[in-house]
């Protein structure tokens, strides 16, 4: 058995009727500002990287602050 173009149009029609429309589009629009938010993040994180880092330093300076 695979699911029919009927059955998922079913599906959908009960979702926005449970929702409504505006609930949906607004929750759309949360996970495109969250996937923004993530690619950024990863973007910003791969140039943070190639900068060395002497652990060295950051143990003094943590051991300073105590």
């Amino acid at each position: 058995m695979s699911i029919g173009i009927w059955q998922i149009a079913i599906v959908v029609i009960l979702v926005v009727l449970l929702f409504g429309r505006g609930k949906i589009s607004s929750l759309m629009g949360d996970v495109a500002k969250g996937i923004k938010s993530f690619k950024k993040g990863m973007a910003s994180d791969a140039t943070d990287d190639t900068d060395p880092k002497n652990i060295s330093d950051e143990n003094q300076d943590s051991n300073k602050k105590e």
